[in-house]
């Protein structure tokens, strides 16, 4: 399930960007900038629509993923 941005908590946002930005194991590419840097331009993605949360029912779990890659997989 989709779930726009605008629907979570500024909190909840920020909390979210940043652990998808810090996680380890991935090549997200976001390892070159500092932690406000990479914030900003997944935030960014999320505002153009590059990116979207998605939220998986069975894991109850939130992702945010490249609209790109989200729909190769639809």
């Amino acid at each position: 399930m989709i779930i726009p941005y605008e629907r979570l908590s500024p909190a909840a946002l920020q909390g979210l960007i940043e652990e998808f930005v810090t996680r380890e194991g991935t090549d997200s590419g976001y390892t070159q900038k500092s932690l406000e840097e990479n914030v900003a331009m997944v935030m960014n993605q999320l505002r153009r629509g590059e990116a979207l949360i998605v939220y998986d029912e069975a894991t109850r779990t939130a992702n945010i993923v490249s609209k790109n890659i989200l729909n190769k997989h639809v």
